[in-house]
């Protein structure tokens, strides 16, 4: 604890990291703010209807993507998933237009023009889920509008610059701020529901006589240990060795060292858990608006409302195509990023290389092969802590909130964010010779030896459980501040 106060107290005394975490803490209140302002012509007094829709399923998850917005009409409903849609469909495109190739090979200017198609696709896919919100998913009752056409015109306009305002919001944390932008709003939404989440839970195992404070200590044993394993899945890594060839230059030797080369278990972090939420949260309410064009009654159902309540209530089609898209944008990820052909060059060009392997093609193909048994196995432990909720949700009589945050997809955004933010707090602080939150392990930053890259130590206790506490102590803290924001 002392060394935490400690941490913090260097934390505020560098001026530029304090002002980062407070401008990052302001566009984060003003995110929350914006997620209780209703849409227009809507009244909050008739949206139950819509919070028993989210109460679950795959509505739940984007209700919980949205902290909540989604489930109040709010001018941020849509919340920030449109701009992840939009940067999958470019990135695909990356992959198979050769416009968009040659748009990657061109450094930063590229990037912009990546970067500026995406936001200008987000505002095209913002216009359809806006359409399929308005007239599939708010309820009649709740419309105040008489001229239903003019209320869909204007809600669409305001639906669409809450999200572009949320991107600018994420972009404006990411340049000026500490940490992803994007990637914390999403994760100051899932945090919001923390607090009212488990003390209903408290509330139900106490008076109701469901268990009582046992079976609360035993959820809150397993939502550590969930907790403890994301940790080991984002910071775990398997270590190549390289050695370096001695070289003379004048009198001085160089090289003749020995060091790692870490690649990551889970490479692609929580990445493909956002894309697959986010390509099957588009079809699900686009085959609800077509359901509902398509009826001739209010209450009738056809097969495009059937399809899209296969997605939403959660069964065995939407776990096989959850699944399989988590396994296919891994391996899309870890193409993308990972460069094993530039690697051995690299390593050839300053004399490394691997023990038993040839370098150059044959270090490439090497390294191809050892990062695609990885992935597989991150690809099936992101699917189990995934799908992890439901099975909690279906077989131990927990609140369906509760158990979102039993693992799951926000339990491995939440860990995964505030580890990236608490490395590039670290990186502030190692800058200034200030100690940081960790004095062993990988996310410190520094080597304690000669091999140059230090890797997570699995073996050291005090280095696998320091950052469950921190994470822990982070999570109380956005909890009690996201409690008060949603005025419950």
């Amino acid at each position: 604890m002392k060394k935490l106060i400690e941490t913090i107290r260097n934390i505020w005394n560098i001026v530029d990291l304090r002002e980062r975490l407070l401008v990052t803490l302001g566009i984060l209140a003003i995110y929350r703010f914006g997620s209780f302002v209703v849409i227009p012509g809507v009244d909050p007094a008739q949206l139950s209807a819509l919070q028993d829709q989210t109460a679950d399923g795959l509505l739940g998850l984007l209700n919980m993507f949205t902290g909540g917005a989604f489930s109040q009409a709010s001018i941020f409903a849509l919340g920030i998933m449109p701009y992840i849609s939009a940067s999958i469909v470019v990135q695909l495109l990356g992959m198979a237009v050769p416009y968009f190739q040659k748009l990657q090979k061109e450094g930063d200017s590229g990037r912009k023009k990546m970067t500026q198609i995406t936001r200008y696709l987000t505002i095209v896919i913002c216009m359809f889920q806006s359409t399929a919100y308005i007239s599939g998913t708010i309820p009649p009752e709740a419309i105040l509008v008489e001229n239903k056409f003019l209320f869909t015109l204007s809600s669409l306009v305001i639906l669409t610059s809450g999200t572009i305002f949320c991107m600018w919001l994420g972009e404006k944390i990411t340049d000026k701020g500490i940490g992803n932008g994007i990637s914390l709003l999403i994760t100051v939404g899932i945090i919001a529901s923390l607090p009212l989440s488990f003390a209903q839970e408290f509330v139900s195992r106490v008076t109701e006589n469901n268990g009582g404070p046992m079976m609360i200590l035993i959820e809150l044993i397993i939502w550590i240990v969930v907790i403890a394993l994301c940790i080991l899945l984002v910071m775990a890594v398997r270590q190549i060795p390289v050695q370096y060839a001695k070289r003379m230059v004048g009198r001085k030797v160089f090289g003749g060292q020995s060091s790692f080369l870490p690649l990551k278990v889970n490479y692609a972090g929580v990445m493909p858990v956002i894309f697959a939420s986010a390509i099957l949260m588009f079809p699900a309410q686009l085959l609800r608006t077509l359901g509902a064009a398509i009826a001739d009654s209010p209450n009738e159902t056809n097969w495009a409302i059937d399809l899209a309540n296969a997605f939403a209530g959660r069964g065995w089609l939407y776990y096989m195509v959850y699944g399989g898209l988590i396994l296919v944008f891994s391996y899309f990820w870890v193409s993308i990023m990972f460069k094993p052909v530039q690697i051995a060059d690299d390593l050839k060009k300053n004399g490394g290389y691997v023990p038993g392997v040839r370098p150059g093609d044959h270090t490439a193909r090497f390294l191809d092969f050892v990062m695609t048994r990885l992935t597989l196995a991150g690809a099936i432990f992101l699917t189990i802590i995934a799908v992890f909720p439901d099975f909690i949700f279906k077989t131990a009589n927990v609140s369906y909130n509760v158990a979102t945050f039993v693992g799951g997809t926000g339990m491995l955004i939440i860990v995964g964010v505030v580890l990236d933010t608490m490395r590039q707090i670290e990186t502030f602080l190692l800058q200034r010779h200030y100690d940081g939150f960790l004095r062993k392990g990988r996310i410190r930053g520094r080597s304690t030896s000669n091999r140059g890259i230090e890797s997570l130590e699995l073996r050291d206790f005090e280095a696998q459980w320091r950052p469950l506490i921190i994470i822990s102590i982070v999570l109380f803290a956005f909890g009690l501040l996201a409690y008060f924001f949603k005025g419950a």
